[in-house]
């Protein structure tokens, strides 16, 4: 019986790339990066790669929202019935 490949199961080699923003990827290790893009220092099994990102990108938001402050969660009656259908 065939087994059926997911995507996770590739064999390929990736490596780790980042953008200006300090926002991680995945990309095939034997290609050239694409624009805007250059390695992170980590290449591997794509679940290699995949956990790398996980451990180090704790942030999610692009470097240049970072330094803002997060905006305040709404209060008040209108922020209390914000959830509930009329």
């Amino acid at each position: 019986m065939a087994m059926t490949r997911t995507p996770d199961d590739d064999d390929r080699l990736y490596k780790v790339v980042a953008n200006h923003e300090e926002q991680y990827s995945i990309w095939p290790a034997d290609r050239e990066n694409p624009a805007g893009w250059s390695d992170a220092g980590r290449s591997g099994p794509k679940s290699d790669c995949l956990k790398h990102i996980k451990d180090v990108w704790t942030d999610m938001r692009p470097l240049s929202l970072r330094g803002r402050p997060r905006p305040a969660a709404p209060t008040g009656p209108a922020a209390e019935g914000a959830g509930r259908a009329g």
